[in-house]
């Protein structure tokens, strides 16, 4: 289901010149039962808040969920960084909460000092540790960003900051290469992405990590899991168990979303809006749902 543009309220940062010619048109707004975004990232020079406010400003939903690692606490302990456009997204989240979507914040590692908040509301968010989501068609889904089950960070704190620093110059690296590259009318491509996926380190910690992540979905009784954490954007079926992970808003730019209809979608969203030819979808009668407790 999809509504044309009507009242979008104007942030306070005018659209960069990809997002611009966009919004000289009329778009839609893409509507959906319940989103769910991890990995934004904001308070750091890789944050992509042009897409992500674009995204905001262009979906609707019942329920929104935040998955975690939302505001960098790391970096911004280490040096400050907040311009305006991550304002602005901030302020179009609580808009939303405002105008009626229920909007719910269950931080990760990188925004931990928001955990001593849990079973507040800030505003009109509330702020959880973990929850159930149910989808319209009886799917419970519980929800996490899972940096709990990561035993880097559970057990080697400082290697996971060591993690945190390379990865940021990758990032930084990916900033001066697409920069040539758009030089060359060439897409944006993600040279930190491309080695986590290819270095078989990484492909192995993300595949244990998966593996855990539906072990404890298991054992909590739950049809699914929706999580975040290794910016890995993935929706798939793991021993009658679903696995999706909202990926991050700093290389993949993606969503997990739930449609009216019960279909499950992992969404691509970049200088054009929504795309379609890479996303994931899963519909009811693809999930293979075990006939345990939680059926």
């Amino acid at each position: 289901m999809k509504f044309q543009t009507s009242d979008t309220p104007k942030e306070t940062q005018k659209p960069t010149d990809q997002f611009a010619y966009l919004d000289r048109h009329e778009r839609e707004i893409h509507d959906y039962r319940t989103v769910f975004i991890s990995d934004t990232h904001l308070g750091t020079p890789g944050a992509q808040h042009e897409a992500l406010l674009d995204f905001l400003k262009h979906t609707r939903s019942d329920k929104l969920y935040l998955v975690g690692d939302i505001i960098d606490g790391w970096r911004l302990k280490r040096k400050w960084y907040w311009p305006q456009p991550h304002n602005d997204v901030i302020q179009k989240i609580l808009r939303k909460a405002r105008h009626g979507t229920k909007v719910i914040y269950i931080p990760g590692n990188h925004d931990e000092a928001a955990r001593q908040f849990i079973g507040n509301m800030f505003g009109e968010i509330a702020i959880k540790d973990t929850d159930i989501h149910e989808t319209v068609t009886g799917i419970r889904l519980w929800v996490v960003h899972g940096d709990l089950f990561d035993h880097v960070i559970k057990y080697a704190r400082w290697l996971a900051y060591l993690g945190d620093f390379a990865y940021s110059t990758l990032l930084n690296m990916n900033k001066w290469l697409n920069k040539i590259r758009r030089m060359f009318k060439l897409p944006y491509w993600s040279l930190s992405q491309y080695l986590k996926h290819k270095v078989k380190l990484a492909v192995s910690f993300m595949s244990a990590f998966e593996t855990v992540m539906v072990k404890e979905t298991k054992r909590r009784e739950c049809h699914g899991v929706v999580c975040g954490h290794i910016h890995k954007a993935e929706l798939k079926q793991m021993d009658d168990i679903i696995y999706a992970n909202a990926g991050d808003w700093v290389e993949s730019l993606t969503a997990f979303v739930e449609h009216r209809d019960g279909r499950l979608e992992v969404l691509q969203w970049g200088t054009h809006g929504l795309q379609t030819e890479n996303n994931i979808k899963m519909t009811p009668s693809q999930m293979k749902i075990s006939s345990g407790k939680a059926a």
